[in-house]
């Protein structure tokens, strides 16, 4: 082939490739599922003592969840602000969201601050933001990233119910740092106050898929392709084999319980959003017990964990093909000598193969 057609070839390649592109682009339409959006941060002292399941900064893992997540966040003309709480102060005043200025904002919260005597009045910001809501017209998402640990103020299931009244296209979604027994309570009681509450799993968002079905699931949706659209080609299937690597967050029992519980549900619906809009197919489903017990009582309890878990999966339509696994007691994740620590050892943890 002489260089003239070796060029044309080139440039008609080119220009198939731009021409599919923009019909893949036509094909899916993104629709705004809100208007506004706040990220909201807990800025109390507890906040800056180390998570148990992450061994880091609860603020410091918020920040750079959040900071994630404004890279997934299509730009669909909403406006943002952020705020936080414990003391109350704003980042970034209502506006035309953009992703420089909702990192910029993020980034220049403080994380070293004293925290004696620092307590945390989160029914109190929730009652501060008040007016923030106020100004923005329609649809609104409230982010909270929080440990719920309240303990000075208001009581902020009282405020978060207050606001549901005050504003009917409000909701609140709670990424929740939770690793104390009050703490997992206030959250839970927000979540249960509305039906379109998502429930945002540090674990899972962690991952690239959990991420992406958080951000979905509170910011867009997307609009049915048109059928008369038109086709430039078909684009190449996936390698065979190729899949993204994901492990969704821990789903914790009660002591020597292995059945699911109405608490539990909101993460398991979590986790099977993302195996269903995951690549991969195959799965392991593995359970863990605490220190308490026999090595093979343990053994068998956590089996028993991976089966119930898998139960419910695949009950609820997931199509893929799960095995499943118990380490009893072997493979802790926390400090087995603390009630706190025990309980999140309780756990189910789902990861592909």
């Amino acid at each position: 082939m002489n260089t003239g057609k070796r060029l044309l070839s080139i440039v008609l390649l080119t220009a198939l490739a731009v021409f599919g592109m923009a019909f893949a682009a036509q094909a899916e339409t993104l629709r705004p599922k809100v208007d506004n959006f706040i990220l909201f941060f807990d800025h109390s002292g507890s906040m800056v003592q180390d998570n148990e399941m992450f061994k880091a900064h609860k603020l410091v893992l918020a920040k750079a969840l959040a900071l994630k997540m404004n890279d997934e966040i299509p730009l669909l003309g909403y406006q943002s602000g952020v705020n936080t709480f414990a003391p109350f102060d704003t980042q970034l005043t209502p506006r035309t969201y953009t992703r420089p200025a909702v990192a910029s904002a993020v980034t220049a919260i403080d994380t070293k601050y004293d925290i004696y005597g620092r307590n945390t009045p989160m029914g109190f910001g929730l009652d501060k933001i008040d007016p923030v809501l106020a100004s923005m017209k329609g649809r609104t998402a409230l982010i909270l990233f929080t440990d719920g640990n309240s303990n000075y103020g208001n009581d902020p299931v009282a405020e978060a119910k207050a606001l549901y009244a005050k504003y009917p296209n409000l909701c609140i979604h709670i990424v929740s740092y939770a690793d104390k027994a009050h703490g997992k309570e206030v959250v839970a009681q927000i979540r249960a106050l509305k039906g379109c509450t998502v429930v945002g799993d540090p674990m899972v968002m962690t991952s690239a898929a959990g991420m992406k079905q958080f951000v979905r699931d509170v910011f867009y949706e997307t609009a049915p392709e048109q059928a008369a659209a038109p086709r430039a080609m078909t684009p190449a299937p996936a390698p065979a084999g190729t899949c993204e690597s994901i492990t969704l967050g821990n789903m914790n029992f009660a002591f020597d319980k292995y059945m699911i519980v109405p608490d539990m549900v909101p993460a398991l619906e979590q986790a099977l959003s993302v195996l269903k809009n995951s690549s991969c197919s195959k799965f392991t489903v593995t359970g863990h017990t605490d220190s308490v017990g026999p090595v093979d009582y343990n053994q068998k309890l956590s089996e028993r964990r991976a089966n119930a878990v898998t139960k419910w999966l695949m009950e609820k339509g997931f199509q893929g093909k799960l095995s499943t696994e118990g380490k009893g007691k072997l493979e802790p994740k926390f400090d087995n000598t603390t009630a706190d620590g025990r309980h999140l050892n309780r756990r189910v943890e789902i990861s592909t193969n």
